[in-house]
């Protein structure tokens, strides 16, 4: 397993080895020993998540759920490919209102350890795109919340494509009038 850091905090890409042969390849897609042996310790995944969205240019996001049911997503693509998104919005973080975003396909095999106190969100680059995440605490519609998808400043892969965005996320509240419920704690 290959991990890197990205250009925020706390951010890591993690990429699992492949073991292939004529038949396809076998990959441990989660494996905390081994992450810990790198020194990637990161929390109990208590739920998984699954979604596929079948056009190109589905925008889902930008999503958080608050303390004190803030989750952490270990985030990766199980078919197709997306544009994964990550922003800063830990109050008194050197990245606070930074954000990155990193290809996931099926083909790269890359995963994205997005920890609470971000934003989360994707925009499909292929049809079909299944998306597969672990979660460290359990949904809780409580403490649901989300950010305008082009209110961070996120350069999205645009080019060509009309974005297709729920009610729900294009009615979400922008990021300069949000207020965290997230401190950092570096």
């Amino acid at each position: 397993m290959d991990i890197s850091l990205t250009g925020l905090d706390d951010v890591y890409r993690i990429t699992p080895s492949r073991f292939g042969d004529h038949r396809g390849f076998f990959s441990e897609s989660w494996n905390k020993k081994t992450l810990s042996g790198l020194g990637l310790d990161l929390p109990e995944f208590v739920q998984d998540n699954h979604s596929i969205s079948s056009k190109v240019g589905t925008v889902r996001g930008l999503h958080f759920q608050s303390p004190p049911h803030a989750q952490g997503k270990l985030v990766r693509c199980g078919r197709g490919r997306i544009f994964d998104v990550a922003v800063d919005v830990r109050r008194g973080s050197p990245t606070f209102g930074q954000w990155i975003g990193e290809e996931l396909s099926f083909e790269n095999g890359n995963q994205l350890w997005i920890p609470a106190g971000f934003l989360h969100g994707f925009m499909t680059l292929e049809a079909d795109s299944e998306i597969i995440y672990k979660c460290t605490d359990h949904y809780a519609p409580e403490c649901d919340g989300a950010i305008k998808w082009d209110s961070c400043g996120v350069d999205w892969p645009l080019e060509g494509i009309t974005p297709i965005i729920s009610d729900k996320d294009e009615k979400a509240p922008t990021f300069e009038t949000f207020q965290t419920p997230f401190n950092y704690k570096g």
